[in-house]
């Protein structure tokens, strides 16, 4: 009798089905794994299987045996991924509006084959805890690559920038005129990638929203901005921006109620100053970029908050508060 072609992959068709099938709440016998060889077209015996086994625990993977009525029934333990650091990585995927809607679905079934076929049913259940927006540019996914791309070749890059217009088409910025900038770095906020580059014409950094990004193409020209990305801290920008929106950068002092200590903290780091001020309030200075955004931030905590400093920017604030009331009256 001939021998299958599959004949000489049975150490690999072992580990797959072990790999799929089995976990620490479903294990498989020596026939249940025979039968699994055998519908791949690969006869076996008990002896060789004893082996390969073995081999396997050698390679790494944490095959383990139990005695149950009788028989011996086999299952691996610990995996490469825990399912709770599955389930994490399946929620940045599914929360992230810069991945579209295809490209989730793909990475999630990516990710699933890191565990069993019956753990991976919690993925999927895990996927549609809620609904959420994603992006429609399917490009994103790969002019992330193309950003990576260029910042290893310390090179500049051009393309063109767009917004969508009331009718949900694409309007590009200048005319369709290319941006040419030299990227420094990609961050993620508030589920957004963004590129943080150098903007040579305006001599300043500047950030793009990277599924606004189109025709993405690397220049033969060398980046700019070394000298003032030299002493950027991504962590810093991120903290000043409140959305990402620019803005004029100031020092500003905010005095918060007791109870918001936890909202400071999250927006601007554990390491900000807190000082206090009175038995009910505290105090702390950072530099903003002064917008719209950072004001409906404050906005957004009510009486909680109130900027105190400098005069410039309380009185920006002030002018905001007066347009927003006539805009309801």
């Amino acid at each position: 009798m001939a021998k299958s072609p599959n004949q000489k992959l049975k150490l690999i068709f072992l580990m797959k089905i072990l790999l799929d099938r089995t976990d620490e709440t479903h294990s498989m016998t020596m026939n249940e794994i025979l039968d699994s060889l055998n519908s791949c077209g690969i006869q076996a015996e008990r002896k060789s299987i004893y082996n390969d086994l073995e081999t396997l625990r050698v390679y790494g993977i944490d095959i383990i045996g139990q005695p149950e009525k009788g028989t011996y029934r086999y299952y691996v333990a610990n995996r490469q991924f825990e399912l709770a650091e599955l389930k994490l990585l399946v929620d940045a995927v599914q929360s992230s509006k810069f991945i579209t809607a295809k490209k989730s679905h793909e990475l999630i079934k990516k990710i699933e084959s890191f565990t069993s076929i019956y753990e991976a049913t919690q993925l999927q259940r895990y996927v549609f805890v809620s609904e959420r927006v994603k992006t429609m540019n399917e490009s994103i996914y790969y002019s992330v690559d193309k950003i990576h791309t260029a910042i290893s070749a310390n090179a500049q890059i051009n393309f063109k920038y767009f917004e969508w217009s009331v009718d949900k088409k694409m309007q590009l910025r200048k005319d369709g005129a290319s941006y040419i900038i030299s990227p420094w770095a990609l961050t993620w906020d508030d589920a957004n990638y963004y590129m943080i580059g150098f903007d040579g014409a305006e001599e300043k950094i500047k950030h793009y929203r990277v599924d606004k990004m189109i025709g993405i193409e690397m220049t033969k020209d060398r980046r700019d901005g070394a000298e003032l990305f030299d002493r950027f801290d991504m962590a810093v920008y991120s903290k000043r921006m409140f959305g990402m929106f620019g803005g004029s950068e100031k020092n500003v002092k905010i005095i918060f109620e007791n109870h918001l200590i936890g909202v400071a903290i999250d927006r601007f780091g554990k390491d900000v100053t807190v000082i206090p001020e009175d038995n009910g309030h505290f105090s702390i200075n950072v530099r903003v970029a002064v917008s719209n955004q950072f004001f409906g931030w404050l906005f957004g905590l009510g009486g909680g908050a109130k900027i105190v400093s400098p005069p410039e920017v309380v009185d920006l604030m002030r002018k905001e508060a007066r347009r927003l009331a006539a805009q309801y009256y």
